[in-house]
């Protein structure tokens, strides 16, 4: 398959409900953070990427897209290795972007929960360190926030860079790729409430070898995201 769009958007920028929109429109799988915790071996294959051996195409095997950490802190990279994938910078209020990211993916919980394994090193090294180790300072994370989104939009023109928001629902995307609007709602999955699966994945018997980077079963790979 062939990669046909970049997600540069951080992590909780409906990053979720962006997987499956564009699967619903490009007709083919889109890789996540999801994937990574799914995938037997793809933890493995990310701190390789980080120690300065990434090898994509395994990476990407199999995938159309890609949104969400920890492939968007390399969508530079990734842009060189599919120069024809339009790129998507999925934002939202950096205020609310904050608050939700100490809620969920930079809490605490999932902090002690991931000490000492596999899975923490790879969180460390492919999202913490580009933050400069610092995931709770306000200021801090703002500031990256919005350097992040500078740095995005002015390397690419409007023919291969679209910045969007959830609120906007299908059509900015469905004319940014080129494609009909669905006869649906925009999708609308992984609200904070939801994210307690995966405190309860990781925290259940099976969580040790998901955090090992075993992978999941399928049908409970599946079951992450609802559609709704």
């Amino acid at each position: 398959m062939t990669m046909k769009v970049i997600g540069a958007g951080f992590g909780r920028t409906a990053t979720a409900s962006l997987k499956i929109a564009l699967e619903t429109l490009l007709n083919g799988n889109c890789y996540h953070m999801s994937e990574v915790l799914g995938n037997a071996g793809h933890v493995d294959l990310w701190l390789e990427a980080t120690a300065g051996k990434p090898v994509w195409d395994d990476i990407f095997d199999g995938y159309v897209a890609t949104v969400d950490f920890p492939g968007s802190f390399y969508w530079r990279e990734l842009a060189d290795k599919y120069p024809d994938a339009k790129v998507l910078l999925s934002i939202r209020d950096p205020e609310s972007w904050y608050t939700s990211t100490q809620e969920t993916i930079f809490s605490h919980t999932l902090e002690d929960i991931q000490a000492g394994t596999k899975w923490g090193r790879m969180i460390q090294a492919t999202i913490t360190d580009h933050f400069g180790g610092d995931i709770h300072s306000k200021d801090h994370l703002l500031e990256a926030f919005n350097n992040h989104k500078e740095n995005v939009m002015s390397a690419f023109g409007p023919e291969r860079l679209l910045v969007f928001q959830a609120k906007q629902g299908w059509d900015p995307l469905c004319q940014f790729l080129g494609v009909p609007v669905p006869d649906h709602d925009y999708p609308n999955v992984n609200s904070k409430e939801e994210f307690e699966g995966i405190f309860e994945l990781l925290r259940s018997p099976v969580g040790p070898d998901v955090m090992d980077g075993k992978g999941i079963s399928g049908s409970m790979h599946e079951e992450m995201f609802e559609k709704e």
